[in-house]
């Protein structure tokens, strides 16, 4: 005989005996200590304890003979009371938590024992069941996850450690910023998977919240993908009723954006501050040189052996020198106004691609594209002339194997999309003149420098280092900015921004860019390593009727394909990203669908890196930072194709 069965044995007035005596022992022994009813094998009520009528609101007369339905809350699927009673009607005992309904319309939880008694024939005739009030424990638990799906809502990544570090808690916000899902966080030390190796902020924190019980500061971590982020993090000690230690709670707010665009607002200031020392320096460096070439003009005069006149070239060369550098560090410090009339860049550009490629060694090809309808600007020639020419000579110095210099002309309209992109941009409408080479690129490091006075790469005797400081000033005095993109091994590409002249007709124009393509609720995949950028891309979508998946890396990005790929109508990939780059996503997303529309991007041109065509089975390629409009036109022609 089963353990959780009661038998009735031959004879069979002996066996009744015993199971009303063993039910009679049954309600004594639980009427004071649980919740007890007990039904036919139809279902239908013949014993309430007390405990049930209280908990139920029924009287025990409104209980008898009812079917034990008059309880039920509705809460339960039909297939979880199938399963309850094909197990009770097999003989077998049932163990679970029900809600059910009172009288009054409220609901209560019972942690619930059903015990089936058998006849003769092995068949239940009556059904125990025990109760035992859970309500309380259920309402907590449901406060609860309430209280987790608020957090869940939080952007910040809030997560419970224990005194070693180790995780316990691990917010949505959490996944968001990491990329680390709760299956893959749970249980890890935060120095194992998320702490850059001898962080002394850290360490800082951890000996800080044990002695003082709470601790703020910044922290660099590194996210799944591996790239560098930077958080502002609030540790706060937590204690139980007895004040001993037993948990610390983290939250982290992700500053990596902000901090990007300080360290480019300090640079603005450092430029500024060093501008103006220049300035002081040219100046007093002016009145010295001056008498100088006065007094070499007067020696020329009285002195004539040829020995003596030759050491004086000398002298008036290398004076000469030094005062256009002078020249060109007033014209950092100050800008030069120059004599401004309207001008056509392509007449400009196409001066130049003469000069280079008359002068510049065979090894190095030009090509250059102008669009049609170039708009005017407003500029002083000789400025935008030194400007260009010193980009060419840059691009030159940085293929001494040879290499590709492509100059590229184009309208643009810089919306406010664009201009949360780049700090000194302003929307409006400007012409653009990109110079970009094949060179070896430059590191993060030097990019972040190049536009100080007097910081070069070059020798000594080959460059002064004003050359690109005093490019940006002269572009910063046009009312325009430079925006400069480069990897390692990739290139470089400068860009210049110049603002267009404003006419009637221009104005017309602006009117139309409002027009924009809309979509039509199809869903985009944007995958991109920079949080700013996904975050940019998918405010602009969804504002223009697209639904947006979002993912910060290959390896994410053909998950979430693989789980959507029926759904998604186009991926826009960056190109350039850490561990699974463009290229191998592009190639992995079309092994998984060989029809996938892709939108690639990138802050160099499509082909201008080394040994780069164009990129096989990708629809339309963007060059980053890209506008609304250029967004929503090639996502149009992409699905337009589709």
């Amino acid at each position: 005989m089963s353990e959780n069965t009661f038998q009735v044995e031959a004879p069979r007035d002996q066996a009744l005996q015993r199971s009303l005596k063993e039910l009679a022992d049954i309600k004594f022994a639980l009427d004071e200590a649980a919740i007890v009813a007990i039904t036919d094998q139809r279902g239908i009520i013949n014993y309430v304890n007390d405990k049930f009528c209280e908990i139920s609101k029924y009287s025990r007369e409104e209980l008898l003979g009812q079917d034990h339905r008059i309880i039920n809350s509705g809460y339960h699927s039909k297939e979880f009371i199938r399963q309850l009673w094909t197990t009770i009607a097999s003989g077998r005992v049932w163990h679970g938590e029900l809600k059910n309904r009172a009288k009054d319309g409220s609901y209560y939880w019972v942690d619930t024992t059903i015990v089936p008694f058998l006849n003769a024939e092995g068949k239940p005739y009556q059904y125990v069941a025990i109760r035992n009030d859970i309500t309380e424990r259920k309402l907590g638990e449901e406060r609860i996850r309430q209280q987790a799906a608020l957090l869940d809502q939080a952007q910040d990544a809030i997560m419970v450690l224990d005194l070693q570090q180790n995780i316990l808690f691990w917010s949505k916000g959490a996944e968001r910023i990491y990329g680390w899902s709760v299956e893959d966080a749970s249980g890890r030390n935060i120095a194992q998977f998320l702490i850059k190796e001898r962080s002394t902020q850290f360490e800082a924190a951890k000996k800080t919240i044990i002695d003082e019980g709470e601790w703020s500061g910044e922290i660099h971590q590194v996210r799944k993908n591996g790239a560098d982020i930077i958080v502002e993090s609030r540790w706060t000690l937590v204690r139980d009723e007895t004040g001993k230690p037993t948990s610390i709670l983290v939250i982290n707010t992700d500053i990596t954006a902000k901090k990007r665009m300080e360290a480019q607002f300090l640079r603005a200031q450092r430029m500024e501050s060093i501008g103006t020392l220049a300035g002081g320096i040219a100046h007093d460096l002016n009145n010295a040189l001056s008498p100088i070439l006065m007094a070499i003009d007067m020696l020329q005069l009285k002195i004539t052996d040829e020995a003596s006149r030759k050491w004086l070239e000398v002298l008036r060369t290398n004076a000469e020198r030094g005062g256009n550098m002078v020249h060109q560090v007033l014209s950092f410090a100050r800008g030069i106004e120059g004599e401004r009339m309207a001008l056509q860049p392509k007449h400009l550009i196409k001066e130049i691609v003469k000069i280079l490629k008359e002068t510049l060694p065979k090894s190095i090809q030009i090509s250059f594209q102008i669009t049609g309808d170039l708009w005017l600007i407003s500029a002083d020639a000789t400025q935008m002339h030194q400007v260009l020419m010193n980009l060419c000579v840059n691009a030159r110095d940085a293929m001494p194997e040879g290499g590709l210099i492509s100059i590229k002309a184009e309208n643009m309209i810089v919306d406010e999309n664009y201009a949360r992109m780049h700090i000194e941009a302003k929307p409006g409408r400007f012409v653009v003149i990109t110079v970009s080479d094949t060179g070896p690129g430059m590191s993060p490091e030097v990019q972040s420098r190049i536009f100080e006075p007097f910081f070069t790469t070059k020798e000594m005797s080959k460059g002064t280092g004003l050359g690109l400081s005093t490019a940006l000033t002269m572009v910063k005095s046009h009312g325009g900015f430079i925006n400069v993109y480069s990897e390692l091994h990739r290139g470089s590409q400068f860009s210049l921004y110049l603002p267009a002249l404003t006419s009637r007709e221009s104005l017309a124009a602006d009117a139309l860019q409002t027009d924009l393509p809309l979509g039509h609720g199809e869903l985009v995949l944007v995958v991109d390593d920079e949080e700013s950028i996904r975050e940019i891309t998918r405010g602009t979508l969804e504002t223009f009727n697209y639904q947006v998946l979002t993912a910060m890396d290959g390896t994410e990005a053909l998950a979430v394909y693989a789980d959507r790929k029926h759904d998604i109508a186009v991926v826009l990939t960056d190109m350039v990203m850490p561990f699974m780059d463009g290229p191998a996503t592009i190639r992995a997303l079309k092994k998984m669908n060989p029809n996938v529309k892709i939108i690639a991007a990138s802050g160099l041109t499509a082909g201008n890196r080394p040994g780069e065509g164009a990129l096989e089975g990708v629809e339309t390629f963007l060059i980053k930072p890209y506008t609304a409009e250029k967004l929503l036109t090639a996502l149009a022609q992409a699905l337009k194709r589709r």
